[in-house]
């Protein structure tokens, strides 16, 4: 008789946009012809940049013909694209071999799947507030017990607040699998090189593993902030990075991911070189490669021409940011993020829970966001507010809260 893997009976409720999206679909159905301005979920709102239609369009041409059409692709990526993301890392002084990186779908099924080629009674730790993937993904593996108060027993939560500037240092406790979102989601706030060294000393001297995503990291404009966990002196024997072409090169519809594992990386008990043969035959096993349209694209914003394209889109976005960020503090709250990543994190009355707040904010100014408790118990008493929408859109929705939401 089939059973149900009844981890997945441990998850919260529904999943944090899907409770987003019902909300807001109900409140539409009560109230009909109103126009709501949406400035939750993360997704891109800009069309692709001409050097990236181009090769995309390249890529379909390709299979017009027979002499160039492509069924199967080599399952880690075309040697092209790595090689163009070697040189990607090369102009932050990071030497790395194609062999060393996966492209895939997107760093949100990587970040869900790197967990499984390590083993199911390793304790991991996630930051709180943070996106609910790497959290979720650990309950459904096995590699916790129940939820009690909030959080799930066997998993160290490392706090996120103020007085850390959301940030937290490394676990005192022993951990096999560190989590670290940088800039990070929902905070919007960046690790230092010092913040990041102090991982992964710990990393090393416990031969914990870091999987470090790097999804936003083109969106930091301070030098002095690493935009890579492989900035710093050590971290190839002990990080994986994950990283993704959705947010600063448009492509949340398009899908395009990529993966560093380092052949120097080491885990307790085996050589140099397992882990990285690890990801290579589960990827082998249960993923035929990205689509090769895809990659065509992403070679294109990979190119000079794509990449100054890129910044002009990261721009716009963070354009969006300040907009945001301004309005808020303007109106009295204290504001977090919108700097260096397109999130905009704010601290709201504690008179209301976020989801609360999010119902006032949808009913009086007809504004989405997000609740921060959607990201973890530390993100109760906050919001996040996305910069990836129309620069009109926004610019509605702040004179609709500035003229008609009543903190």
């Amino acid at each position: 008789m089939a059973t149900i893997n009844k981890n997945y009976n441990k998850l919260q409720g529904s999943y944090l946009f899907l409770e987003i999206a019902k909300r807001t679909k109900d409140f539409l159905e009560k109230n009909k012809g109103v126009e709501l301005m949406r400035l939750g979920i993360g997704d891109t709102t800009e069309p692709l940049s001409k050097a990236v239609i181009s090769g995309l369009s390249a890529g379909v041409k390709k299979l017009r013909k027979k002499k160039t059409y492509t069924g199967y692709g080599h399952p880690q990526g075309k040697i092209e694209l790595r090689n163009a993301l070697v040189d990607f890392y090369k102009k932050r002084k990071i030497d790395l071999r194609p062999e060393e990186i996966f492209v895939s779908d997107g760093a949100k099924s990587d970040s869900a799947n790197i967990q499984s080629i390590f083993g199911q009674d390793n304790i991991a730790a996630i930051m709180d507030p943070v996106y609910p993937v790497y959290l979720d993904s650990n309950v459904i593996a096995g590699r916790t017990g129940e939820l009690k108060n909030g959080r799930y027993e066997g998993l160290v939560y490392m706090e996120g607040n103020e007085e850390n500037d959301f940030m937290p240092p490394p676990p005192e406790v022993k951990v096999d699998l560190i989590y670290i979102c940088s800039p990070n989601n929902p905070t919007g706030s960046v690790a230092t090189k010092n913040e990041l060294a102090a991982f992964v000393d710990y990393a090393l001297n416990r031969k914990a593993v870091i999987i470090f995503d790097a999804a936003y990291a083109e969106y930091i404009k301070d030098e002095s902030l690493p935009k890579s966990i492989y900035e710093i002196e050590g971290a190839k024997k002990c990080a994986i990075e994950i990283n993704s072409f959705s947010k600063w090169a448009g492509f949340t519809g398009v899908r395009l991911g990529w993966t560093v594992v380092p052949e120097d990386l080491v885990v307790e008990g085996v050589e140099p070189g397992k882990v990285i043969s690890l990801w290579a035959r589960r990827q082998s096993t249960m993923f035929n490669g990205a689509s090769n349209i895809a990659q065509d694209g992403a070679l294109a914003a990979l190119s000079t021409k794509g990449q100054k394209e890129s910044q002009k889109l990261i721009a716009y976005y963070m354009g969006n940011a300040t907009l945001i960020k301004q309005t808020f503090s303007n109106l009295g709250f204290k504001v977090f993020g919108g700097e260096n990543a397109p999130y905009v994190w704010v601290r709201i009355p504690p008179s209301l829970t976020s989801w609360e707040f999010f119902d006032k904010l949808l009913r009086e100014a007809h504004v989405v966001v997000t609740p921060g408790s959607g990201f973890g118990l530390k993100g109760e008493g906050y919001i996040r507010l996305s910069a990836f929408g129309d620069k009109k859109n926004v610019k509605r929705a702040m004179k609709s809260i500035e003229k008609n939401f009543k903190p």
